[in-house]
């Protein structure tokens, strides 16, 4: 199992709303799930500000999380995620 955490602060909800159409399918073809999820994330140490929305995604391993990012059928998925706001997404483990 592997994690990646996904920082998003919308800016764009008309294209966040498109993306959470999309998101699930996706992240069924590489075998992820939601482990945890917030839309009040709390930072409790560093600079900034904590994000909008904060999510916990699981993968079976390494190779699903790098494919289900990199995977050419998902570019439309992954723009309007980027085109909702500010992201980061960070591979753990």
């Amino acid at each position: 199992m592997i994690y990646a955490f996904v920082e998003l602060t919308v800016t764009n909800p008309d294209s966040f709303a498109k993306y959470g159409e999309k998101a699930g399918e996706a992240l069924a073809k590489y075998g992820a799930k939601p482990a945890a999820m917030s839309t009040e994330p709390t930072l409790l140490e560093g600079p900034g500000d904590a994000p909008g929305r904060a999510v916990l995604l699981s993968f079976p391993d390494r190779e699903a999380a790098l494919g289900w990012i990199n995977d050419p059928e998902l570019a439309d998925t992954h723009a309007l995620r980027q085109a909702s706001g500010h992201c980061r997404i960070t591979l753990i483990g």
